[in-house]
């Protein structure tokens, strides 16, 4: 099980603090990076894989120390964000020349333009390809030695949607495989399809980790949304709005529903069945309106 150990981590660029005291661990299956533009993602990622060392703390993969450990980039595939390439090399050289650098040969570079599907195009010069076909052919380079890390900054940008439906699959099944593999994106839905485990930062700082569902859980400042739909809304409303658990409802005509405040989940979910049950009321649709990752994003970056 090989894991990545972020521990206390800052790093600044002159007076700019673009990564304050944050630390994390990051262990096999899909992790998701997250947060505004200027958070510190790309920077972090620069850190993990070994191209920036941090100005304190430390970073580590399964206990050895990142930075100048040329044994330990042996492990770790880096599929930076920026765009610089050499242009004048065909997709081909460009995989080939990664796989050398790790004693590697054809046969291995072939086998990563074919993981990536970009055989068909492997001979043509990178300066023809697409923004999507590059980030494709930065996969594929990634991936030609087999690492058992895989960090991705912004993988999907600039590709269609087959192209990003293939890897969203090829990641999956890396996490699936035991590999650790972590991906920043500032498309929530690509994180919520993909990422079983999320890391947050907020302006450098670690705002919060784990299940999407888990933190919204646990921001017990902000109450839970939900709407309601029963054969008797307004008796259910009427029973509902005396105990403390809900600190507001509100009948929505045009939805034919309640829309719920609780400020105590447990106790909410527990007594909604009970109180429709004691009153016969039957419950037709009970469903969290803020428990998306849209959501749990947008109040940590209000926080």
């Amino acid at each position: 099980m090989t894991v990545l150990h972020i521990d206390n981590v800052s790093r600044w660029f002159g007076n700019v603090v673009a990564v304050n005291d944050v630390s994390m661990t990051v262990g096999p299956g899909v992790t998701g990076l997250l947060g505004p533009n200027g958070a510190g993602k790309s920077t972090l990622i620069n850190m993990m894989g070994g191209f920036l060392a941090p100005s304190t703390g430390t970073v580590t993969l399964d206990g050895a120390t990142i930075w100048r450990n040329e044994q330990v980039y042996r492990h770790i595939g880096i599929v930076p964000e920026r765009e610089a390439m050499y242009d004048f090399l065909t997709g081909l050289e460009f995989v080939r020349a990664n796989a050398e650098l790790h004693g590697l040969g054809a046969k291995e570079a072939q086998r990563a333009l074919a993981t990536v599907e970009m055989e068909y195009a492997q001979d043509r010069r990178i300066d023809t390809y697409s923004k999507g076909m590059r980030q494709r052919v930065k996969m594929a380079s990634a991936l030609v030695h087999e690492p058992a890390v895989l960090l991705l900054d912004e993988p999907f940008n600039g590709m269609d949607p087959r192209q990003r439906m293939q890897l969203m699959e090829l990641l999956r099944q890396m996490g699936a495989q035991g590999r650790t593999v972590l991906f920043s994106s500032h498309i929530l839905e690509e994180v919520e399809q993909l990422a079983a485990h999320i890391e947050v930062v907020v302006a450098g700082r670690h705002a919060a980790s784990g299940d999407f569902r888990k933190i919204r859980r646990l921001m017990t400042d902000r109450p839970h949304r939900y709407l309601v739909r029963s054969s008797d809304d307004r008796a259910l409303a009427a029973a509902l709005i005396a105990d403390p658990s809900t600190s507001g409802i509100e009948v929505d005509v045009h939805e034919g529903a309640l829309r719920v405040q609780a400020v105590d989940f447990d106790r909410f979910t527990t007594l909604l069945p009970r109180l429709a049950r004691a009153h016969g009321i039957r419950l037709l649709t009970v469903s969290p309106s803020d428990e998306s990752l849209e959501s749990v994003f947008s109040y940590l970056v209000a926080a």
